[in-house]
Parts: C-alpha cells; sequence; structure tokens
C-alpha cells in the first residue's frame, strides 16, 4: 500500500507542529515532498536511506519462462544512540542506512547531513525537523564556566542528596514493613557505640541483632 506526498506532509507538520520548524524547513518539505510522490507505506516507520521494494522477473534456467518477483530491503532493528536527546532511539534501519549513519559519525550527524530531498521516509523527516529545531536552541543558550571550587560544591551536593534519598527509602521500608521502637533504640545504639554487636536482654522474648 502507498500514500501521497501530500499526506506525508500533513502528518510531519501535526507531529512536529508547524511552530517548532526551524526557519525555511517548511519551504524545503515542501520542495522536497511534491504532492504527486508516491511512497511506500512501509517506508514511513524507519530510516531507509533510498531503500524499497523493488520488482522485476524471476527468469527460470531452462526455458527462459519468466514470473514476477519483488526485492525487499534488509531491514533491522537497532537501537542507535543521539546526543542531543541523550537517548537511544530504537528504528528499523537498512543495512545501507546503518553504513551512511557510521560514516557520517552518529545518528544526529546523519539526520543534519542528510538534504530534504533524500530523507524519502515519514519518521526520517520528522526526526531531521526535530532534531535540527533542538540544535538551533541549544546554539543560542548562553555556556556558564564552573570554577573547580563551584563543581566540588556541586559534586558534595549530589552526595547530600543520594544519601537523602537512601535515608528517604529506608525510612518507607521500615514504614511498610514495620520497625519497633526496640529495634531502633538497639540501632541507635549500635551506631554510637561503633561497634558490630547489639545485644539486648532475651528474658522479654526479643530478638538478638548481630552482625549486619
Amino acid at each position: 500500500m502507498a500514500f501521497r506526498g501530500k499526506e506525508m506532509m500533513k502528518k510531519l507538520l501535526k507531529k512536529v507542529g508547524e511552530k517548532n520548524l526551524a526557519h525555511g524547513v517548511k519551504e524545503q518539505l515542501q520542495k522536497s515532498i511534491p504532492d504527486s510522490k508516491v511512497v511506500m507505506n512501509r517506508a514511513k516507520r524507519g530510516l531507509y536511506a533510498g531503500r524499497h521494494i523493488q520488482f522485476g522477473n524471476r527468469i527460470s534456467e531452462d526455458g527462459g519462462n519468466k514470473s514476477r518477483r519483488i526485492w525487499k530491503p534488509n531491514v533491522q532493528e537497532k537501537r542507535l544512540f543521539s546526543y542531543i536527546l541523550d537517548r537511544h532511539i530504537r528504528v528499523k534501519v537498512t543495512t545501507h542506512a546503518l553504513r551512511c549513519i557510521d560514516k557520517a559519525g552518529g545518528i544526529d550527524e546523519y539526520l543534519l547531513k542528510t538534504p530534504y530531498h533524500k530523507m524519502d521516509t515519514e519518521m526520517g523527516l520528522f526526526w531531521k525537523a526535530k532534531i535540527e529545531k533542538m540544535y538551533e536552541e541549544l546554539g543560542q543558550m548562553e555556556v556558564v564556566f564552573f570554577s573547580p571550587e563551584d563543581e566540588a560544591k556541586f559534586e558534595q551536593g549530589f552526595k547530600e542528596l543520594k544519601l537523602a534519598e537512601r535515608a528517604a527509602r529506608r525510612d518507607a521500608r521500615r514504614q511498610m514493613y514495620g520497625w519497633s521502637g526496640k529495634l531502633e533504640e538497639i540501632e541507635n545504639r549500635r551506631s554510637h557505640d561503633g561497634t558490630g554487636n547489639a545485644r539486648e536482654d532475651s528474658s522479654d522474648g526479643d530478638v538478638l541483632v548481630a552482625n549486619s
């Protein structure tokens, strides 16, 4: 099944948003995707780099009889890391597109360097327009450098935040599973004494707390 380039343009503008497109991108898209262009429906779900279904004949060796056949591209599902998004993108790509991505230096560089008229899939146009907008916003941001003392303060703050989160999880577990006052007193005494053992009188039926 195939769909027209006009439908692709509508879907792309709906996903990205006409206001979110970088300057001049909409005009390039309209030039690259004419209304009469027909694209296979499968291609809108991945990066195919110009590789699509091909049609031809199968010729027998004996009588030279011809029968129609098709050649499908070699499509693989891969996880590609994007630096601007700081995460992996799971996408279906052809082996030719993988070689192009390796040659460009990554998925971001491939999408930025490939012109719109060669990016003939809906997903490729969507990611290209989105990443171009993100790089444009990144170029307008101000870069601030911190001194080593400020970096040390930031690291200390992160460590304190991790300790606070660990304490909050410990308190949540105690509330969930129950934590008696006797065991809390034993835990505090063990932390103040600095020893690994804490013993209590077992006459009341309490449980002995050993090495942790």
